[in-house]
């Protein structure tokens, strides 16, 4: 095919890419050591390149020849040949635990320069044009945070509002949300822009040992959303994990009898609105987008009954029946909630404080509490992605992958919010990737732009490639065969040719 001669630039995207070290195993895929991979578009011709993240954990994990460093579900343990009491000190110094810098989900960018991120205090700077692995960076430098999202904002100067969860720190528990500029003043050029780094505002957790899991959160163009989901992690255990001999992940737990708490702060004053919303249990990673409109905050979720998403990834599940012998027991829904700020404080308990056209509801309670029920939009995607020129305003499209009972992907789908159509790309034997979209330079529309996905393929004798969609009419453009073995990456950005130093 043919590739419009406006694409130049790089795609990036990180993943987890090695599982075996040695004769030891990662119990996780969301584990393996991160590998990152580009794709750079040059007048009309595609490079590839690949690149292990060179981060102290990867160094440490090489140079022993097995896993010494815990991640999310595999606890490592040191070298059993050493004396009692350096094992006894190793045991006690776990208690917070001392995170991986493996950062192998997303790619941030930050001012001039892009990190690879996780979801622990520490990120690394990297070389989008080379891949090399530069500085490490821990955010608790510059903020109390132990773990935070891989999924932050950017403003329209490039602001980047991100959040994080400090735990137990002053005797609380809370969630932090801060933000990072995209420029240092010129006296300062040598700082780094962490040290500009500023605390937002900052939301008390419900339970001082049970800070809630989340992986995203969502803007308008005034409000920060951050729902707090009863899917939490257990500081207790979390504590004494090594001592028993278990991963973080089992520390995990998530109570389908309690509520989910929809807290919206106000950028300008930096407080949170005052009114109690929530809604029923319910476990999500992604949020899709957000906005107002007269008086309501719109927010779009996919959402699950329970938690059963993550467990279908441990490696002992992943072998060649994976896709017949794994299937979700809740299917990835679109929700939307609409969410009234301005509403008659007089009215009725028990009515819907609802006036946009939605079947999404928010009744009033007895105790002044507004009970929030969503609209489905569809079933059925994953990993979303929008024209992040739209974010936090009113928009239609969505940009997923497919999945239907298994959780791999198998398609890719448009959806309009608006109309509900959706628009499919697929092909037997191909597990494509999130996709992202590209808008055009002169895009008058939504859509007017590409949509472009690395699609791994499960026959062993065909090649990968990277798949270039018209994102209007969701037809091929072109692809880019690839003679390589791809991983199945997670989430990453396209940089256009003019974000990059000229090196």
């Amino acid at each position: 095919g043919q590739l419009p001669t406006w694409l130049q630039g790089i795609l990036l995207r990180n993943g987890p890419g090695m599982h075996t070290i040695g004769d030891t195993k990662y119990n996780h895929w969301f584990d393996g050591l991160a590998l990152m991979h580009s794709f750079t578009f040059k007048n009309g011709e595609v490079y590839y390149r690949s690149k292990y993240l060179r981060s102290d954990t990867y160094n440490c994990n090489i140079e022993a020849n097995r896993i010494v460093v815990s991640e999310f579900g595999t606890m490592a343990y040191p070298d059993p040949c050493k004396n009692i009491f350096a094992k006894a000190f190793s045991y006690l110094s776990h208690t917070i635990p001392e995170f991986t810098d493996n950062c192998l989900i997303n790619i941030m960018k930050v001012g001039d320069d892009f990190y690879a991120t996780s979801e622990t205090n520490f990120i690394r700077k990297i070389n989008p044009q080379t891949l090399e692995t530069l500085e490490k960076v821990d955010y608790s430098k510059y903020v109390a945070v132990n773990v935070t999202t891989s999924h932050p904002h950017y403003d329209s100067a490039g602001n980047i509002l991100n959040m994080g969860t400090s735990i137990v720190d002053k005797g609380k528990t809370k969630y932090v949300l801060f933000k990072i500029p995209s420029s240092v003043p010129e006296h300062e050029k040598k700082k780094s822009c962490f040290k500009h780094l500023e605390v937002v505002c900052s939301i008390p957790s419900r339970s001082l040992l049970h800070p809630s899991y989340y992986h995203s959160f969502g803007i308008t163009e005034n409000y920060i959303i951050f729902v707090e989901q009863p899917f939490r992690l257990d500081i207790v255990k979390m504590a004494t994990a090594y001592i028993r001999g278990v991963s973080w992940a089992s520390c995990l737990a998530f109570n389908k009898d309690d509520k989910t708490w929809l807290h919206f702060v106000d950028k300008k004053t930096r407080k949170e609105v005052s009114t109690k919303f929530y809604t029923d249990a319910v476990v999500f990673f992604h949020h899709i987008n957000a906005y107002e409109e007269d008086g309501h905050i719109v927010f779009d979720i996919i959402a699950y009954r329970d938690n059963s998403l993550y467990d279908m990834f441990y490696l002992k599940n992943l072998d060649k029946d994976f896709e017949e012998n794994n299937k979700l027991t809740s299917i990835p829904t679109c929700k939307r909630f609409v969410v009234p700020l301005q509403f008659d404080k007089d009215a009725e308990v028990g009515s819907n404080l609802v006036t946009l056209p939605s079947t999404a509801t928010a009744v009033k309670e007895k105790d002044g509490t507004i009970y929030c029920q969503p609209e489905t939009l569809c079933e059925g995607i994953e990993l979303p992605r929008i024209n992040y020129d739209y974010n936090g305003k009113k928009y239609k499209y969505v940009f997923a992958t497919e999945v239907q009972w298994s959780p791999v992907p198998t398609k890719i789908a448009k959806f309009n919010t608006q109309t509900k159509e959706m628009l499919h790309w697929g092909e037997d034997h191909s597990w494509p990737s999130e996709p992202v979209f590209v808008a055009s330079p002169d895009a008058k529309e939504e859509d007017d732009g590409v949509v472009l996905s690395c699609v791994v393929r499960t026959d062993p004798k065909a090649a990968p490639f990277l798949l270039v969609l018209d994102a209007k009419t969701f037809t091929e453009l072109g692809r880019a065969t690839v003679d390589v073995e791809m991983h199945l990456d997670l989430h990453g950005m396209f940089i256009p040719e003019q974000n990059l130093k000229t090196e």
